[in-house]
């Protein structure tokens, strides 16, 4: 069955973001020829959650799954964006909210790849244990393919290396998500699971983790309030490529992607930010 190949891009963030991705996917195309495209999908639609018309963006670009996290419920049109299968919430959200956080897909080929999302819970909402969660899909999803990815969302580094050592020869790799910024940790464990503490963001990185970086400097400086708009500039698409063997299951490689791309030019239909 050979390698796949695999392509994550981290948090997209607004319109500048949804650019990059666009931009990024046609140049990794070209060097990487990839089977599979996974992108967090979280803040696409203005920074916060993702809309219909940003999930219909981003899989016209090429990602074959879209992943999300906290924001997820944020935006008013989640419902019409949760019921397409390509979507998925975390995991250990209750069981009985709207989504569903893992599923089984169809690569380039005919491979079969099973992709989980998570969230971490230090810092952030009291979720269900992500840890028991995992376990729990892993033993079911395992018998339908050996190739599962995990996308980590999650604020506390500990708890995302924590998820890759406790996955470690079980899942093919351990993204981490939310942090925006991409760390310089990528490795593959010694069971064979790849693993990144975050894949960092697609977005403007002229800003403060996406937003308008003199709104944020007011709010910390003087602890007024203050409006945190998108950025726009110093687009970049950010992530990991994935080599897979396709009969183990396990990395072969990973490594870190870091391409500016140039949006001037790009119009992108709708008035959506």
């Amino acid at each position: 069955m050979g390698t796949l190949t695999i392509l994550f891009f981290g948090d997209v963030v607004g319109r500048p973001g949804r650019k990059g991705l666009c931009r990024g996917i046609q140049t990794l195309k070209q060097q990487f020829d990839p089977d599979f495209i996974v992108v967090n999908g979280e803040n696409s639609a203005g920074g916060s959650g993702i809309t219909p018309s940003t999930l219909q963006k981003m899989t016209s670009y090429g990602a074959n799954v879209i992943t999300s996290g906290d924001h997820i419920f944020r935006n008013k049109e989640y419902i019409g964006v949760i019921q397409d299968e390509r979507v998925l919430r975390p995991a250990n959200y209750p069981k009985f909210a709207d989504g569903r956080g893992h599923g089984v897909f169809e690569a380039r080929g005919g491979n079969r790849i099973g992709v989980i999302n998570l969230m971490g819970r230090i810092f952030m909402e009291p979720l269900r244990c992500p840890f028991e969660q995992v376990d729990k899909i892993i033993s079911e999803m395992a018998l339908q393919t050996k190739i599962i990815l995990v996308d980590m969302h999650a604020e506390a580094t500990s708890e995302k290396v924590a998820m890759g050592w406790h996955l470690d020869g079980r899942v093919s790799a351990v993204m981490g998500t939310h942090t925006h910024i991409q760390t310089a940790d990528e490795r593959i464990l010694p069971k064979g699971t790849a693993y990144i503490t975050d894949a960092g963001m697609t977005g403007p990185y002229d800003s403060v983790i996406g937003r308008n970086k003199v709104a944020v400097l007011k709010k910390l400086r003087t602890g007024m309030p203050a409006r945190f708009d998108v950025s726009e500039g110093g687009v970049r698409a950010c992530g990991v490529m994935l080599r897979i063997d396709a009969d183990s299951g396990l990395a072969r490689s990973i490594e870190r992607f870091q391409v500016p791309v140039d949006t001037s030019s790009m119009i992108e239909e709708g008035s959506e930010q």
